[in-house]
């Protein structure tokens, strides 16, 4: 009985993520706004607008509802953790029909689609654990238009922090409007290749604005952030000073012969919610 009160939780959880933009994006899509003119500020108020009907009428901000990631921190004492996963599985069936999501799931081989947002490998879960008995949910909902812009770079060593930036703002200027900008950039350095790519897409749960506790990452962090705003693409790649709202960084330790860096990209609809399940089966969506 329990188990299906979580189910239920977790629906809750994909609802808000879809249709109610976390607060520290709104107040960067505001401030943005507030900046801009002409064109750029026309795509920004009509962005505001939109999160606006989306919370009012309970839709998707979004057509493209994404693809559902999930990171779970969960204690180790908690009477739910064996029925998790078919848990957040079986909440992705269902909040496809209730919310409802777009069918986004292919099978890369062949073409076909399940229709209700799951398959091999997929809801994607992340998982770390922890002392205690209670588990953190937080889902980052990614679309198809930001996620092709991710991209991987084994840099040589010797290109340090300035190698780092160059790459990253390359690529972003590439990007265009291709991701539907203003994004929120998401970085790894380091690690393996897999770890780089990983890092970055976790980078994405931070807030907007809160910058990394290493001093020197946090100063790559604004460098990286000034150098893409400088170069014009504005929002919806139609030009102004708002290219992307941040950029945050995540960082592991790495190889000596390598230098990997992971990018992933959000679009301005940076949806993600956060819920945590109790012992006792109750739950509260963040």
């Amino acid at each position: 009985m329990k188990q299906r009160g979580i189910k239920a939780g977790i629906v809750a959880l994909l609802t808000k993520a879809e249709t109610e933009l976390p607060h520290d994006v709104i107040n960067a899509l505001r401030t943005a706004c507030s900046r801009e003119k002409g064109i750029a500020k026309i795509q920004l108020e009509i962005i505001l607008k939109n999160i606006q009907v989306a919370r009012h009428t309970g839709r998707p901000m979004c057509q493209d509802t994404g693809i559902q990631s999930f990171f779970v921190t969960a204690g180790v004492k908690s009477p739910y953790l064996s029925g998790l996963t078919a848990s957040i599985t079986a909440a992705v069936k269902h909040a496809t029909t209730a919310i409802p999501l777009r069918p986004n799931t292919v099978d890369p081989v062949s073409g076909k689609n399940p229709g209700d947002n799951t398959g091999e490998h997929i809801p994607a879960i992340t998982w770390d654990l922890c002392e205690g008995d209670d588990i953190w949910i937080t889902v980052l909902p990614k679309g198809g238009g930001s996620e092709n812009m991710s991209r991987l770079g084994m840099l040589k060593p010797s290109a340090g922090l300035e190698g780092v930036q160059q790459f990253v703002v390359e690529e972003i200027v590439k990007a265009g409007g291709s991701p539907c900008p203003p994004t929120i950039v998401g970085i790894g350095i380091g690690g393996g290749a897999d770890l780089a790519v990983k890092l970055a897409k976790q980078a994405l749960l931070r807030p907007v604005g809160q910058r990394h506790q290493n001093r020197r990452v946090a100063t790559l962090e604004r460098k990286i952030t000034q150098s893409i705003n400088a170069s014009g693409i504005g929002p919806m790649g139609l030009g102004g000073k708002t290219t992307v709202l941040d950029v945050h960084i995540e960082t592991a330790h790495r190889h000596p012969a390598s230098l990997p860096v992971g990018i992933v990209v959000q679009c301005w609809a940076d949806r993600r919610a956060t819920m945590v399940i109790h012992a006792d089966g109750t739950w509260e969506v963040k």
